[in-house]
């Protein structure tokens, strides 16, 4: 009998909730998760007079598989929770990126603003 009372008891627990309560994260920051593998090409905005982005030779990176990136100057680590990307190993550790979609970051400043700097995965329209 104490199993079919079971159901009843969790719904009576979520009437309590409030209407407005969201799920907690399992992480501070929202849930974990991985980029898009691939190369993401990093510029700066460019302006009416010539291209739309200029290109920043050594600052792209190349994420190679769940949770991994690469540069020339070697390989490293990055979390992503929410819509923060952390290099958390490597040649560029410690860099942050918010992530703005699924092919488009933009590097953080230290204060946690948006920097100018952006970085758009490589795809077959834009190589």
């Amino acid at each position: 009998m104490t199993k079919s009372l079971a159901p009843f008891a969790l719904l009576a627990a979520a009437a309590l909730l409030p209407a407005n309560a969201t799920p907690a994260n399992a992480t501070p920051g929202g849930q974990i998760g991985t980029l898009q593998h691939g190369t993401y090409v990093c510029e700066l905005p460019g302006d009416a007079t010539g291209p739309a982005g200029v290109t920043q030779d050594g600052e792209g990176f190349t994420v190679v598989n769940a949770s991994s990136y690469r540069t020339p100057a070697g390989r490293g680590t990055y979390l992503l929770t929410g819509d923060l990307v952390t290099l958390t190993s490597g040649p560029r550790k410690g860099e942050k990126y918010h992530k703005l979609s699924g092919n488009f970051l933009r590097r953080m400043n230290p204060d946690g603003t948006d920097s100018d700097l952006r970085c758009v995965r490589k795809v077959e329209n834009n190589r």
